[in-house]
């Protein structure tokens, strides 16, 4: 039995400005792990985000790495970020692109698209494959309009230091630097890689904001997070973080989109929508990937 209380932040008392604790909750892929922090049973949303996904890090010998058959979203936009590796995207719209550490893959599925994700071409030896995959609910009016994809080489994100941090913005703006990357509600979304000792005070401008901590301790409050931990901000109350250790931090959030429902790869506001997918994919209507042949069959449950 694995201690489940290991992984908890330490605290001796709280100021308030953590409303909630979520733990990552580990995923076994088939020969992948990943650990999903969003959506939990105690919180489905920060900000637009629905889905927040801690791939690896993973080792591939030579010959082997990741095989995602084309699938079907609806009603989201999906980021793809990695730290170390590279995925291969291929979509029903005709992109093909790969992705590489600090690039940004945004692929936006409105009505409908098709994608796989598949190793790069570095299966000539051992590879390594470490990064977040998320998703954000579009708005309610944004939901069915045409399926897009674009990709941000890593040289366009603003990349900088502040306090002592390095920071890159994948979405949004903070500390006087904005991505290029579309957003279709107000969204924050950063980089953060602290030195020990180094701290930072989180935007204070958007609706939620949360932490997730990728590797080492950081300190909000009198609450110690390590790897796998997420905090959510309370409203109006600014999170304040404090490395106790070198330390690589995720931070997300934005404006608060409303109840969306999410079954499989489908996120939408209206029940009947996910139903109709489920029977376009069940059908066949869903446009194919062009140069794939192989597709993961809708679920039974």
């Amino acid at each position: 039995m694995s201690d489940q209380s290991a992984n908890q932040p330490t605290c001796t008392k709280s100021e308030g400005s953590v409303e909630l604790v979520i733990e990552a909750n580990a995923k076994d892929l088939g020969g992948f792990s990943v650990r999903r922090v969003l959506p939990s049973h105690q919180r489905r949303m920060v900000g637009p985000f629905i889905f927040f996904d801690h791939m690896g890090p993973a080792e591939f010998p030579p010959g082997k790495g990741i095989e995602v058959r084309p699938h079907p979203h609806i009603g989201l936009s999906t980021v793809t970020y990695l730290f170390e590796g590279e995925i291969l995207h291929r979509d029903s719209i005709g992109c093909v692109q790969p992705i590489r550490a600090g690039a940004v893959n945004l692929m936006t599925a409105g009505r409908g698209i098709v994608h796989s994700e598949r190793a790069g071409e570095d299966l000539h030896s051992t590879s390594r494959l470490h990064g977040i995959q998320s998703w954000m609910a579009l708005p309610a009016e944004q939901e069915e309009r045409d399926p897009d994809f674009v990709h941000y080489p890593a040289a366009e994100l603003p990349d900088f230091e502040h306090d002592g941090v390095g920071i890159r913005v994948i979405m949004g703006a903070a500390f006087g630097h904005e991505s290029p990357v579309t957003q279709y509600a107000p969204t924050l979304y950063l980089e953060c890689r602290f030195p020990a000792g180094a701290t930072l005070t989180l935007p204070n401008d958007y609706d939620e904001v949360a932490a997730y901590v990728v590797s080492g301790d950081i300190r909000i409050d009198d609450c110690v997070f390590s790897s796998g931990l997420m905090a959510v901000g309370c409203g109006g109350r600014a999170l304040h973080l404090e490395a106790n250790s070198n330390c690589h931090v995720m931070v997300i959030g934005g404006t608060s989109l409303g109840k969306r429902y999410i079954w499989w790869n489908y996120v939408s506001s209206s029940k009947q929508r996910i139903e109709q997918a489920k029977a376009d994919w069940r059908e066949n209507r869903f446009d194919t990937v062009p140069g794939e042949t192989e597709f993961i069959p809708l679920p039974e449950n």
